[in-house]
């Protein structure tokens, strides 16, 4: 059945107990006859409940009559109101004398009135009185639960409590320290004694340094390089790079070879044209050369 907006209404405040005595009658009898109108009370029932499961009785303190009766004037037992004798009026007496005839007003009829647009415009105000009154509930009912779901959520029933909410936190521990590597040490010198230069290897990074020490200054238009010659390469010596005229020179090219070439292969320094080798190969014999020997173990 299709209900207009008067019934939704009337619904809504017979819900909220703000009904005179007539017109909750009236819903009552419409409830014990329309099952779905029933269905449509209990409903509103439902919805503006939580404004009692959320508001409590409040007990009045004892003075709060005592200050009422001060405020309206009753604090205090007052005398009954006597209003003095007024003269008669000279209209009274003309009306009381005997030769007053008083004109006879029965046999005259009040003017008809159409009092249609005044029944439907009181409908209407009832009807939004009724709107207004359950709008202004629900409102309240919301703006109350979403005040207790912020700050008191323990007072609403189990069903209206927000769910918990479980944030996850990643915290990162820092790495532990690496551990220190195996250094290699090799002392080039050549066939007069003394080293002219130390090659320093890390065995972690497989980076190395060159360190000139007493090795002579080469002649205009030439350069020491650095080579790697093992058996595990086929015999050919591998160019490291020219070592430049500073006292330290840093190279990372023995990150493409193995350990085992690295630890066990001969390091030799021939002098070359300026910029080294043209073609990958020595053109000199090796002026000073010398192996690694392990200075810091690793860590087992």
């Amino acid at each position: 059945m299709e209900y207009s907006e008067d019934h939704i209404a009337i619904a809504a405040e017979y819900a909220l107990g703000t009904l005179d005595a007539d017109e909750r009658a009236q819903v009552e009898t419409m409830m014990a006859v329309d099952a779905e109108f029933t269905a449509m009370v209990q409903s509103w029932e439902f919805r503006l409940g939580v404004l009692n499961q959320m508001v409590g009785s409040v007990e009045p303190r004892p003075e709060l009559w005592e200050r009422v009766r001060a405020a309206v004037g009753h604090s205090s037992q007052q005398a009954p109101l006597v209003l003095p004798e007024a003269p008669p009026s000279p209209l009274a007496q003309v009306f009381a004398a005997p030769e007053f005839d008083p004109i006879d007003l029965s046999e005259r009829t009040a003017p008809e009135v159409d009092t249609s647009n005044v029944i439907q415009l009181s409908a209407q105000a009832r009807r939004w009185r009724r709107i207004s009154s359950v709008m202004t509930a629900l409102a309240a009912a919301l703006v109350a639960m979403i005040g207790l779901q912020l700050f008191l959520p323990e007072l609403l029933p189990a069903g209206l409590r927000p769910k918990p909410r479980t944030q996850v936190v990643e915290v990162k521990t820092p790495a532990p320290p690496a551990a220190p590597a195996a250094q290699y040490v090799a002392l080039l010198q050549g066939s007069a004694g003394g080293p002219a230069f130390i090659l320093t290897v890390d065995g972690a990074t497989k980076n190395f340094t060159v360190r000139k020490v007493g090795a002579p200054p080469v002649e205009n238009g030439k350069s020491y390089e650095l080579w790697l010659i093992s058996d595990k390469l086929g015999g050919r010596p591998r160019s490291l790079g020219v070592i430049g005229g500073n006292d330290f020179t840093a190279r990372t090219v023995l990150t493409g070879f193995d350990s085992d070439v690295i630890n066990s292969g001969v390091y030799a320094v021939t002098v070359e044209q300026a910029g080294g080798s043209p073609d990958g190969a020595p053109h000199s014999t090796p002026v000073f050369a010398g192996k690694l020997i392990e200075t810091v173990p690793a860590p087992r």
